[in-house]
């Protein structure tokens, strides 16, 4: 199907509808976007898809609303919304449009439809409060968007398109981002995996530059790494690895004595010509080369293990440890 015009509601804009046009206008570059909600242009016809409006589901018919009674819903009972429902049935070729590899589409489209598409059907819906998200309810993707609507009081009759258009060049800039990077992750766990071979039962993984780790280490079962060294520009990171997907704590902290220092000060705390930097928090540290980079990781990686002993822990259980 080459539709010739792509049809969403008038008025206020949502998430839901802008990142739904977000998939269809890369999908039919040459499709007319109408906004309308008169009744001859929300009734379903071949030249037309028509999303977010229209009071029913049917594919086939090119109509993906989701405010009617019995909207449609996900296997697990979650509902939809028009930006679900699109990219469930346009998801796919889409990622082929971004020149996502065969192989990859799938993994990829369940992944973005998880991260990404989930949350706004959820939002969308009122499964979730937005509230859930504490202080940063106000700065979530859907949110942002909508204060790209005009203001009450401004009469120009062409604002709320004008304000549509606007909003679908920044809801688009994001989604080709997030789209991007789930690509990238999976180039990274290729390379990480190899990498993770390579440090045997060795603590520490180098890595031939900065890139997502955690999820390939995480898939891998490497529960003995600890840091990770790569180039970084002209210097050498030394990073820890955090334990969950959410939250900030490392399954080893660099050392305390480190905290905060630089330059000759790091020096002279780890014993290391070339150690440059120490984040306060300790969960990352630099040095001028690969070697001093290497030398303060297998310092950090012995503290690590020694502090576990004392603990009363077998080495391989500082990984795991709470």
């Amino acid at each position: 199907m080459r539709p010739e015009f792509l049809v969403t509601h008038s008025g206020g804009f949502h998430a839901d509808e802008l990142l739904s046009s977000v998939i269809l206008t890369r999908l039919f570059p040459d499709a007319r976007l109408v906004r309308s909600r008169a009744p001859e242009w929300i009734t379903p016809a071949g030249d037309r898809i028509i999303y977010d409006v229209g009071g029913a589901y049917d594919a086939g018919a090119g109509i993906f609303d989701h405010h009617q009674r019995g909207a449609p819903l996900r296997e697990d009972g979650k509902p939809y919304s028009s930006f679900g429902l699109i990219w469930k049935h346009f998801g796919r070729d889409y990622l082929a449009a971004c020149g996502i590899a065969d192989q990859k589409l799938d993994t990829v489209h369940a992944s973005f439809d998880k991260s990404f598409v989930l949350p706004v059907d959820l939002l969308d819906n009122g499964a979730i409060d937005p509230s859930t998200a504490g202080p940063l309810a106000g700065l979530t993707l859907p949110v942002l968007l909508e204060t790209l609507k005009p203001v009450f009081d401004d009469k120009d009759p062409q604002a709320e398109d004008r304000a549509f258009q606007g909003a679908l060049a920044i809801a688009r800039s994001f989604v080709e981002a997030a789209i991007g990077r789930q690509a990238a992750k999976l180039r990274a766990e290729a390379i990480v995996q190899v990498a993770i071979e390579q440090a045997g039962q060795g603590h520490i993984l180098e890595l031939p530059a900065g890139m997502p780790f955690r999820p390939a280490v995480v898939k891998a079962g490497a529960d003995h790494l600890l840091f990770v060294v790569h180039p970084r520009d002209k210097d050498w990171c030394v990073t820890g690895i955090r334990r969950a997907d959410e939250g900030f704590e490392l399954r080893a902290d660099l050392p305390a004595a480190w905290a905060g220092l630089t330059g000759g000060d790091l020096e002279a705390a780890c014993g290391v010509m070339g150690a440059s930097f120490c984040h306060n928090a300790r969960f990352i540290a630099a040095a001028k080369t690969r070697e001093a980079a290497l030398a303060m990781a297998d310092l950090a990686v012995t503290e690590a293990l020694s502090t576990a002993v004392s603990k009363g822990m077998v080495p391989e259980q500082v990984s795991a440890a709470d």
